[in-house]
């Protein structure tokens, strides 16, 4: 016996279908996205960005994920993980850890310098200055730390900071004595982890950027350009600092050196989504979109954001090349 059934059912579903798509209700996976892999450091003034940018691109999802600027590259690098975008707390970790394998150029757009963060819980805290915070993180009894300075440039310029201290204040022997009071679990994977640390009381004092300080509200130890990393006038001085970090390889080590803080930014060879990924860093990159954002953060920027040569400003995608300036 020959069974009928109705078209009426079939008919719904294609009209259903039809109205869904000219109406423009799409499954979020049709739109473009653009993602971005970032030092921990940027995520806050990250999020402002990304919310403007998307609300002035409905059609780009912009994803992000944060970590230490060099676990961040080794993702890419190592791991093979898809991303459009990289931006490091420290530039010289895209040109030493992407460029030229999954990077062609790097873009220099903001500074930063370190302080010491602390919260009314912390013990001295109604004592500590910039004149004696060095004595107070030798007490017994005081808890403090940095990041890991083989995943966070936050952690190695926190050593650096350390033994550029030991030469300006003339205190032979300081640095160790400082990281002798300082156990190996106070040693986190990234910076912004010892915040929540901070505002639970569990940690007293820990090093972090001043943009951090800034957007989460910690009081912080403000210190001399002469150890904080963040005044380029002093390059001569901090290059005296220097910390070893582990290698692209296992066993092997690289050598950091003082410099002031300078944030870099690239787009990634293969990216999923360059049209959109320079879609983004033009509205970042601006001085009136991104860059407008981390001033009023507490990170200032470079307006316009700076590359080492002409032939990378030519080879910028997009209207890059006309919101940076060539400069070493």
């Amino acid at each position: 016996m020959r069974q009928s059934f109705s078209k009426r059912p079939m008919v719904s579903i294609l009209f259903t279908v039809f109205l869904i798509a000219a109406v423009g209700i799409l499954p979020a996976a049709a739109g473009e996205q653009v993602i971005i892999f970032h030092a921990g450091s940027l995520t806050v003034p990250l999020a402002k960005i990304e919310k403007d940018f998307e609300a002035a691109n409905p059609g780009i999802d912009v994803l992000r994920e944060a970590g230490g600027s060099t676990k961040m590259a080794r993702m890419i690098s190592e791991l093979g993980k898809p991303a459009d975008i990289m931006a490091s707390a420290d530039f010289k970790v895209i040109d030493k850890t992407l460029i030229p394998g999954h990077a062609d150029w790097n873009i220099r757009f903001a500074t930063n310098q370190l302080v010491l963060c602390y919260t009314d819980k912390s013990r001295d805290a109604d004592k500590i200055n910039a004149d004696n915070w060095y004595e107070i993180l030798a007490k017994k009894g005081v808890v403090w730390g940095h990041s890991d300075p083989n995943l966070d440039p936050c952690g190695y310029r926190s050593l650096m900071v350390l033994q550029l201290a030991e030469k300006f204040y003339n205190q032979p022997g300081l640095y160790d004595r400082l990281i002798a009071n300082r156990p190996e679990k106070n040693v986190r994977p990234k910076s912004v982890e010892l915040v929540s640390l901070l505002k639970t009381g569990n940690m007293d004092y820990a090093w972090e950027y001043l943009s951090v300080a800034v957007q989460h509200e910690l009081k912080y130890v403000k210190l001399d350009d002469h150890i904080n990393l963040g005044n380029y006038k002093y390059d001569k001085f901090y290059a005296q600092a220097q910390v070893k970090v582990t290698g692209k390889k296992p066993g092997t080590w690289i050598t950091r050196t003082g410099q002031s803080c300078t944030y870099g930014i690239t787009q990634v060879k293969n990216a999923p989504n360059p049209s959109g990924a320079t879609r983004f860093l033009e509205y970042m990159l601006s001085a009136d979109g991104g860059l407008k954002v981390l001033k009023e953060m507490g990170q200032p920027p470079f307006v316009p954001c700076r590359v080492p040569s002409q032939a990378v400003k030519d080879a910028l995608p997009g209207n890059l090349g006309k919101l940076v300036e060539v400069r070493e």
